[in-house]
């Protein structure tokens, strides 16, 4: 399964992050994780790189919009 989702709040970018951050509008293939440290979800967007802190997002930052079965 692919999931889709189109970024909504690309706001409040940390300033010591080091990667790719979404745009506003931009519509992205996504993986929804769960964090192994605090249990909540978050957002991770296939094909970014981020080196810090950790390439995930808050799932407020995104707007789920498709999910594609692929078998």
């Amino acid at each position: 399964m692919q999931q889709y989702a189109r970024c909504v709040d690309a706001s409040s970018r940390p300033t010591d992050h080091i990667g790719d951050w979404p745009a506003l509008g931009q519509v992205y293939p996504v993986e929804y994780r769960t964090n192994a440290r605090t249990g909540q979800p978050q957002v991770h967007v296939l094909g970014f790189y981020a080196e810090r802190p950790y390439g995930a997002f808050a799932t407020r930052r995104f707007e789920p919009l498709a999910e594609v079965w692929l078998n």
